[in-house]
């Protein structure tokens, strides 16, 4: 799949060198890299929710772990809504997972991706979900932003056979989205 279309938050441009803005980085959609996701799912026989991102970031993907970046949201947000501590290392985050029933991975198995920007994302290849799903007793699925929905419902709802729910992203690059709001409307997890 090619997607060239450009999200709203990523219109800026640099005012020296033109390039767009997207959450901060500058990006050159030229310079895309192809990348191959680099770490599995985390899940176990207990987990019953299933969060979907799109593809790790940088910052993710240099610490080999899901929504590594210290401005991402996804780790408050969830330690609000499950009433925990908010895990700082990757052990103590893959431990607040399994022990919340919440499974996390992501649709993109691989992709041309510049930095960070789901709004650069081409040549997407998706994961394949049917495995987690039938290895987990997911009851509800859901995406961490717009871009794991639509390549989700793109690709694997059909293989699937199930819905996935959006959430607004945690994303930073979605700063129309406060904390307090973002936990409020995620708080449906648990429901």
């Amino acid at each position: 799949m090619c997607n060239e279309r450009v999200s709203a938050q990523c219109r800026q441009r640099h005012p020296e060198s033109g390039r767009r803005v997207c959450g901060g980085e500058v990006l050159d959609m030229t310079e895309r890299a192809h990348q191959v996701h680099p770490f599995g799912p985390v899940c176990d026989e207990h987990s019953k929710i299933l969060i979907l991102g799109s593809f790790p970031s940088v910052k993710s993907r240099e610490n080999g772990f899901f929504y590594g970046h210290p401005q991402n949201r996804f780790w408050k947000v969830l330690a609000a809504v499950t009433g925990k501590a908010v895990p700082q290392t990757v052990e103590e985050k893959r431990t607040f997972l399994l022990e919340s029933g919440i499974a996390v991975w992501d649709v993109i198995a691989s992709c041309d991706i510049a930095g960070s920007s789901d709004a650069s994302i081409v040549h997407a290849q998706p994961t394949d979900l049917r495995r987690l799903l039938a290895a987990c007793p997911i009851e509800r699925i859901y995406a961490n932003g717009t871009t794991a929905k639509r390549l989700y419902d793109s690709y694997q709802r059909a293989q699937c056979g199930r819905d996935c729910i959006l959430l607004p992203s945690t994303s930073p690059a979605n700063a129309a989205w406060s904390l307090e709001r973002l936990v409020e409307r995620w708080a449906e997890l648990l429901e």
